[in-house]
């Protein structure tokens, strides 16, 4: 099945998330198949937050893909903020 999760990436005490699609038996930090945006849950000033390609997500839903809770309410928030932007 396939999967649009959160990567950790970043220094210690200070992380940085990758929101990619991949296979779901593949390890955390593992082989993705593409990404699709960030999470930044330490930005600060000017620094955006969460910044997700909202087109690509839906076509993987459309195919079959699922979002996990974090992701679906990050996608969320990203949604929101588009039309203001």
């Amino acid at each position: 099945m396939v999967k649009i999760r959160l990567t950790r990436g970043g220094a210690k005490k200070r992380p940085f998330y990758h929101i990619i699609v991949t296979d779901s038996r593949s390890a955390r930090d593992g082989r993705n198949i593409e990404r699709v945006g960030y999470y930044n849950p330490v930005a600060q000033g000017a620094e955006q937050r969460v910044v997700i390609d909202t087109a690509r997500v839906e076509h993987w839903v459309k195919h079959g893909a699922q979002l996990t809770d974090k992701v679906r309410s990050l996608y969320r928030e990203a949604v929101k903020a588009a039309p203001a932007a």
